[in-house]
């Protein structure tokens, strides 16, 4: 098997503030995995909050290309994979989950079927995916959810975590009454202490807010549960969930897990989770990180399991150099295609075409103080 790879700049159509910080734009390494004339794509991009920077990714993934040379087919390295035997040990998620998806967009388009056929689904799934409005003026959030709801978003995801709690409160309040069908969820990405969690969550709950995802500090799963049992709102657990360890602590103890491939390790490990859920009492939330339609596509595929879909990542984007999996009307859909069913948009090349000497995946570009921070 053949492996390039090539590292692209993806800015935001404006940046996205969040509790911990601000970001306008992040870099996407592109892997792609050639077998007999046809090519698999994967999707790995930055984060400062994962520690992964654009030249620690190439250069993971060009050690993840030299173990997949070993394999003799693209069906035997998949089968490598999901035992645990490559990407190496100690190989962080986002790597083995766009190794993952590489192999299986290759794998379903030599056996002429969708991946989420591969998986056990006979029909696509589509999901109502929930839309992000980060941390702004009241006036912008309100603006912003009419526009989405009349463009056919059902499900708002708001952030917050701003200094005066009360803007937070006014914030949501506008949301609520420029679209008042919606289903609202709240992000405060960990920034709430416990005593103001208490504080905070009835007011929420009384502004019909739906659930609320990770309000206390990562790093204490044992106040998240201890939260989440007296909360009038139901508590999903993201930061403090990172992979299967995590969600077996947590499992019937929190209300929800976020699941997002590239921070528990792609498309296996996500299955592993949901059936670790199923009949706790948790449910599974799918989330992204902000990516092209490419990063998100194997999320897409497993759309079905899950009882919130917060797949909006390529969303955000000013320009999403892939295209595929819909969402502009509030509903991602899977396609019917072999493999992901994505492919680049117009004027985009595959990234074999433009492939990166092996060893590096382009210059890591400088990024603003406080704009490479993993928003979502």
């Amino acid at each position: 098997m053949k492996v390039s790879q090539r590292t692209v700049r993806l800015a935001l159509t404006e940046p996205l503030r969040i509790s911990r910080s601000t970001m306008a734009a992040r870099d996407a390494v592109w892997l792609a995995v050639e077998h007999q004339g046809l090519s698999g794509y994967g999707e790995a991009v930055t984060s400062t909050y994962y520690g992964l920077d654009t030249a620690t990714l190439g250069r993971l993934l060009h050690e993840a290309a030299r173990e997949l040379a070993r394999c003799a087919t693209p069906e035997s390295a998949l089968d490598a994979l999901r035992a645990g035997e490559l990407p190496a040990p100690g190989t962080p998620a986002a790597v083995t989950a766009a190794v993952e998806s590489a192999l299986l967009d290759l794998v379903g388009k030599r056996a002429g079927r969708p991946v989420h056929q591969l998986l056990g689904a006979p029909q696509p799934p589509t999901a109502t995916t929930a839309r992000t409005i980060g941390i702004t003026s009241c006036r912008a959030a309100a603006e912003e959810a009419a526009r989405l709801a009349r463009l056919g978003f059902s499900v708002l995801k708001i952030k917050a975590g701003a200094p005066d709690p009360e803007d937070d409160l006014d914030r949501v309040l506008a949301v609520r009454n420029a679209a008042p069908h919606a289903r609202l969820l709240l992000d405060p990405n960990g920034a709430w202490s416990p005593a103001l969690a208490d504080t905070l969550l009835p007011r929420y709950a009384g502004l019909g807010v739906e659930a609320v995802e990770q309000p206390l500090a990562p790093g204490d799963p044992e106040a998240l549960a201890a939260l989440a049992a007296r909360s009038p709102l139901p508590v999903i657990a993201d930061e403090d969930a990172a992979g299967f360890e995590d969600a077996r602590r947590l499992a019937g103890r929190v209300h929800g897990i976020n699941v997002k491939l590239a921070k528990c390790g792609g498309v296996t490990a996500a299955l592993r989770i949901a059936d670790l859920l199923a009949g706790t009492g948790t449910a599974l939330m799918l989330g992204c990180l902000t990516a092209s339609s490419l990063g998100l596509a194997p999320a897409v595929h497993l759309a079905d399991r899950a009882r919130w879909t917060d797949l909006d990542g390529h969303l955000l984007l000013a320009h999403d150099p892939w295209t595929g999996i819909g969402g502009t009307d509030g509903t991602v859909r899977a396609g019917r295609e072999p493999g992901l069913g994505v492919r680049p948009a117009d004027g985009t090349p595959p990234p074999d075409e433009e492939p990166a000497p092996h060893g590096t995946a382009g210059q890591e570009t400088p990024e603003p103080a406080g704009h490479g921070e993993a928003a979502r």
